[in-house]
């Protein structure tokens, strides 16, 4: 029997000590270990299964055939998107969100799609009871074909189970639930998470099992536990949003088998989750015609062009500082645009109260929504509507000049497909445009160009 023995773990990074170290020597952390009792090497968890180590030899590179891996699309084109195009044979993906915010919902609708497709699945809870799925599987639609339900916190005989249902695809809800009996520290701890993603993980790689686990999130918004348990994985998914509005934005941080700037855009039903095929017509549904302050950005998310509406509110403030406040952009960026638009154009901002929002509760922080940021602080300011059939992007620099941005003609396609009539971009883009499109574009220069487009509705030569 192998001695049990206390060992001190980095909370951020799994860094181990024999002691307690105030700062991390890994990642420069400061408080962050913990101490938890761990086994010494060469134990195993009681029922636990041991794989025979098999001696490898070394490959050569040139021997390897570079073909395309055989993915399994889950049945949600949105989840599909996100995941680089499909369920990756023997992946382990992290999903991570904040509570109820639908992480299991989404899975438990994924395996509804993939139970259709007779792919073999299994959906560890250690959460909910059998009759609490059930309630929400009623709620989402009928089950077709039968979907393997397991509840059960203890590893070891999950890890069992699986060896022996040999199914396809492998839902854990959640991570923070589970335990191994080897380890006598309590399930949610710093060494059971990462012992259990450990497990998880050759599981995955040696059965050639697609694993899905649930992940909850901290207070600062990540994922809890060691932040090991992010590197351990192949993929992981936030599932953002504001948990009373009605839309869920799926995104991945983190992808082996795809791209990290790709969304998954749905809508919170009383039958689960839709998907939103068309965001940008519904981010702009419900806005306001001819009225300042309101203004068309585009920006894209990954290869997906995303319309939404930016609204500024200018003011006379009662305070001898002004308030500036940001929802949806960063503070310190509206801060800058504000501050190049009073040295450059001269406006008396510093007397004013500045209300910046990208309606539809969508977070942002690509540079080319700084033209239109400062297109409504300009429109509010002039108390000037901006055109309902308009769409303006662009970066803004510290000089006031426009700098070109990516993707624009699929930017302006985007809008033209919307009924858009008129697009401002930066003029350094317009070589790129095509000719033969059916909206009229704006090269802008500078946030002069701006202004009098703005103010006069043409731009001077």
């Amino acid at each position: 029997m192998a001695k049990s023995k206390n060992i001190f773990f980095c909370q951020e990074c799994g860094y181990e000590s024999a002691k307690w170290l105030g700062q991390c020597p890994a990642c420069k952390a400061w408080n962050t270990f913990v101490e938890e009792p761990t086994i010494g090497k060469g134990s195993t968890a009681s029922g636990g299964i041991r794989y025979q180590a098999k001696a490898s030899e070394p490959v050569l590179l040139s021997s390897v055939h570079s073909s395309d891996e055989k993915r399994r699309p889950t049945g949600i084109s949105e989840f599909d998107r996100v995941l680089g195009g499909g369920i990756v044979p023997g992946s382990l993906v992290l999903v991570g969100g904040d509570p109820g915010i639908g992480k299991s919902t989404l899975l438990l609708q994924m395996s509804r799609c993939l139970s259709e497709q007779s792919c073999r699945t299994v959906y560890v809870s250690g959460e909910e009871s059998l009759q609490q799925i059930r309630l929400r599987a009623d709620r989402l639609g009928v089950f077709k074909n039968d979907l393997a339900m397991l509840c059960e916190t203890n590893l070891d005989v999950i890890q069992e189970t699986i060896l022996k249902y040999k199914p396809e695809v492998v839902i854990i809800d959640s991570i923070q639930t589970m335990y191994r009996e080897a380890i006598s520290s309590g399930a949610g701890s710093v060494s059971q998470v990462r012992e259990a993603t450990s497990v998880l993980m050759q599981l995955a790689k040696r059965e050639n099992i697609a694993i899905f686990i649930v992940g909850h999130v901290t207070k600062e918004g990540v994922v809890a536990g060691p932040r090991v348990l992010e590197h351990m994985v192949d993929t992981v998914l936030y599932f953002e949003g504001d948990r009373h509005a009605s839309y869920r934005l799926l995104r991945a941080v983190k992808n082996r088998f795809g791209s990290t700037n790709e969304i998954g855009v749905f809508e919170m039903c009383s039958e689960g989750l839709t998907e939103v095929k068309n965001p940008s017509e519904f981010m702009l549904s419900g806005r306001p015609e001819g009225t300042a302050g309101s203004v068309v950005a585009c920006a894209m998310e990954g290869t997906r062009p995303l319309m939404l509406e930016v609204q500024a509110l200018v003011c006379q403030t009662n305070f001898q500082i002004p308030r500036r406040t940001a929802a949806g952009t960063d503070y310190n960026r509206v801060n800058l645009l504000l501050a190049v638009l009073e040295k450059r154009l001269g406006l008396k901002l510093a007397g004013c109260d500045a209300y910046i929002n990208l309606a539809g509760g969508m977070r942002l922080n690509e540079p080319a929504i700084d033209l239109a940021i400062v297109a409504a602080v300009i429109s509010s300011y002039r108390n000037a509507a901006v055109e309902s059939d308009t769409m303006i992007f662009g970066e803004v620099g510290l000089t006031g000049e426009v700098r070109a941005v990516s993707q624009a003609e699929q930017r302006v396609r985007e809008a033209e497909k919307l009924g858009f009539k008129v697009c401002c971009i930066p003029q350094s883009n317009m070589k790129y445009i095509r000719s033969n499109t059916g909206i009229r574009v704006i090269g802008i220069r500078n946030v002069k160009d701006l202004y009098d487009f703005i103010c006069t509705g043409r731009v001077s030569e």
